[in-house]
């Protein structure tokens, strides 16, 4: 169950398609069982997300891949009472989102990957391309937890090294474009997205609105970076959803996922969309902080 349709998400769901697929190949192969799965979107609807996760429920399922952290929250709630295991994916905090007791030990009938993202590198990419940068912009939805995390972390950080929040929330997509000029007004020298859903399908118009600013806008998921973002390093969700796919299948095939500890994908790997940064004036070689190269998009 997909909380809504954006670039991350839909990368993510993607990557567990194709990982389930190939498998449940090698099972039947093997001579195993082959593994069904029925996708399903929630479209960013609390209701319709419930409904889905209570109609698995009642179907039997062997075990729900929820994808982001208010699909695993309602699925959560539906398998109450149940058997039914959860492998979640893209739950930044799972612990402040009480789906794990902790990282090394859920503790519950419920494990998967986080996307958390280690801000400070993110930061790093933003302070290379402006060493004088001392306002910057965040944008998010104060109901999505695993954005709210991500904000609270950032912000003593940002204080230490001298540089001002502004900040500019949302409740839907639609408020991205108002909340991005009203950063732009309180003269935000650049934009930080944490992975939030909201802002994500919003990103295009977002991207637009900076780089006609003239500011960049700093992701924290590569997907976001495609959708115009100059730059990130981090989460791969390709790789992310291929983990929670393989794990999903260790939990179909015995592993205990109160005893299976939450992984984290976090490569480290820089990602700069080449158009933006031109159209910025920003020489992307200058992300390369470790020397290792950077991944290039368009």
């Amino acid at each position: 169950v997909q909380y809504t349709s954006h670039s991350s998400l839909d990368e993510i769901c993607t990557a567990i398609q194709s990982e389930l697929t190939a498998l449940s190949e090698a099972s039947v192969a093997a001579g195993g069982p082959a593994i069904e799965f029925e996708v399903q979107n929630g479209q960013a609807d609390t209701a319709t997300l419930n409904d889905i996760c209570k109609l698995f429920v009642s179907e039997g399922v062997d075990l729900i891949i929820p994808i982001a952290t208010p699909a695993a929250t309602a699925a959560a709630a539906a398998v109450q009472g149940t058997d039914i295991p959860l492998v979640y994916s893209a739950v930044t905090d799972p612990v402040g989102a009480q789906l794990a007791d902790s990282m090394d030990a859920p503790g519950q009938n419920m494990t998967g990957t986080s996307d958390y993202i280690d801000t400070n590198k993110i930061l790093d990419l933003a302070l290379a391309a402006d060493p004088d940068l001392k306002t910057l912009g965040l944008i998010y939805n104060l109901g999505e937890t695993n954005s709210v995390t991500t904000i609270e972390n950032m912000k003593p950080v940002l204080e230490e090294k001298g540089i001002t929040a502004v900040e500019s929330t949302v409740t839907n997509a639609g408020e991205v474009q108002m909340a991005a000029q009203n950063l732009l007004a309180q003269g935000a020298e650049a934009i930080f997205v944490p992975i939030d859903n909201t802002v994500a399908d919003g990103m295009a118009v977002l991207a637009t609105t900076a780089i006609e600013a003239g500011v960049p806008v700093y992701t924290a998921a590569d997907s976001l970076v495609r959708d115009g973002g100059l730059a990130t390093t981090g989460v791969n969700y390709t790789k992310l959803g291929e983990l929670t796919a393989q794990m999903a299948v260790d939990v179909l095939n015995g592993a205990d996922p109160a005893a299976t500890p939450v992984q984290v994908l976090n490569d480290g790997i820089t990602t700069v969309n080449t158009t933006t940064a031109a159209a910025l004036g920003i020489d992307p070689e200058i992300f390369d902080l470790t020397g290792e190269g950077y991944i290039a998009v368009e």
